[in-house]
């Protein structure tokens, strides 16, 4: 079957799932153009910013297996409904804060909530549970590349509300777009959705215990681990990395050669999560990972290693777009392998959840380091070598669907 084909339901989930992913992912993969203009504005050093972005995804990640588990309970639209109001709710108060401790409860604490209630592990478990298991790999990889897209197009956008607008009032008017996920939402409910719609009886304890005993579930979370840590730190600190290198590189300092960086990673990010996905219907995924690890490595090394450019920025996130998200298909689409889709988003959060103590440290490390030693390259360090431990730990990855006994399947 033409994938492109799919049934009216699927592509009205991949629509408005893919939007929701759009709004969230996008918005928040700006943040980092914030980070020297927040700083400056309050007189705060960078391990300020950089300690709210480190909470923020740690309580993103912590969150995400518990809204997960709300999600395959109750029904994803419910938990993405309350994830729009959290996040209008939170840039208001990014916006209006005052003091560092508003600052960092607001954009750590309340922001971080409503990304684990808007993005990947909820949106894909509607996909999960509504999508072919031919197609499952694909359909997620379609939804990562709607977010990728978000990353993309944003950045330009955030860097224009900031330009013309200030801090405060581009926060706002970024809280007024991500309002309309609250409507969104409606559109991913699953008509008479229950839990017992879904093929076996195991409860969410014995889910939980049963992945965790796995070894492959082991290896995957530990290699999403480092996607975490690098894309976060990336993220976060690309953007003032630029500017201080221009002591060395002027040609880097400009704010729109960071700013076109990061749109580049959104732009690659959408064909490498797309093919990601395709990929991944053909071949194993734990091997394709292993390459994607493999090879960050590699453009990581290059970028810290050649004399930096505008167009050597460039490539940098060109390659590193490609290798951005790329993971989050390939990932999820193993635990749905293994383990079903009755409990994918609660487990595809605790999958998250590694990620994110990995995006915690990457943001709060290079914020911290970069105090400490007055240079980020201790922590481009720290990324090759994650990288390449990611890529060991993936290859061993046994891709077989468990046999139950007769009570739990």
């Amino acid at each position: 079957m033409n994938p492109l084909k799919q049934p009216l339901g699927l592509t009205r989930i991949l629509m408005a799932g893919g939007v929701v992913l759009t709004i969230a992912l996008g918005i928040r993969h700006g943040f980092g153009l914030f980070n020297l203009p927040v700083t400056q504005a309050n007189g705060w050093g960078r391990e300020i910013f950089a300690l709210a972005i480190a909470i923020q995804n740690l309580v993103w990640g912590i969150s995400q297996p518990l809204v997960g588990g709300l999600a395959d309970r109750w029904g994803g639209y419910k938990i993405i409904f309350l994830g729009g109001i959290l996040y209008t709710l939170g840039l208001i108060g990014s916006a209006l804060s005052s003091s560092s401790l508003a600052f960092i409860l607001t954009t750590g604490v309340v922001l971080g909530l409503a990304l684990a209630c808007t993005t990947y592990s909820v949106v894909y478990g509607v996909i999960g549970r509504n999508c072919p298991p031919e197609k499952r790999v694909w359909a997620m990889g379609i939804a990562a590349a709607m977010g990728s897209f978000g990353q993309f197009l944003m950045i330009p956008v955030e860097q224009e509300l900031l330009t013309q607008f200030g801090i405060q009032n581009a926060l706002l008017i970024l809280a007024i777009l991500t309002s309309f996920m609250i409507p969104l939402s409606l559109i991913l409910r699953e008509k008479n959705y229950t839990p017992s719609q879904t093929s076996h009886d195991q409860t969410i304890v014995q889910a939980i215990q049963e992945a965790f005993k796995q070894r492959s579930f082991q290896l995957l979370i530990g290699g999403y681990f480092v996607c975490g840590f690098q894309v976060v730190f990336i993220g976060a600190h690309l953007a003032p990395y630029l500017k201080d290198m221009s002591a060395i590189y002027p040609a880097v300092g400009g704010a729109e050669v960071a700013t076109i960086s990061l749109a580049l990673v959104g732009l690659f990010n959408i064909f490498g999560t797309y093919y990601a996905g395709k990929l991944g219907q053909k071949y194993p995924k734990h091997l394709i990972l292993t390459g994607i690890y493999g090879s960050r490595a590699l453009v990581i090394a290059a970028f810290i290693t050649l004399p930096l450019s505008p167009m050597t920025a460039y490539l940098f996130a060109a390659f590193m777009g490609f290798l951005w998200l790329s993971t989050v298909p390939l990932t999820n689409g193993i635990v749905a392998h293994i383990f079903g889709v009755k409990y994918l988003s609660m487990l595809s959060g605790f999958a998250f959840f590694s990620h994110q103590i990995g995006g915690f440290l990457g943001a709060y490390l290079g914020g911290y380091l970069f105090d400490v030693t007055g240079s980020y390259q201790l922590v481009w360090m720290i990324a090759i070598g994650l990288s390449l431990i990611a890529a060991w730990a993936n290859w061993p990855i046994q891709e077989k669907e468990l046999a139950r006994s007769p009570q739990t399947a």
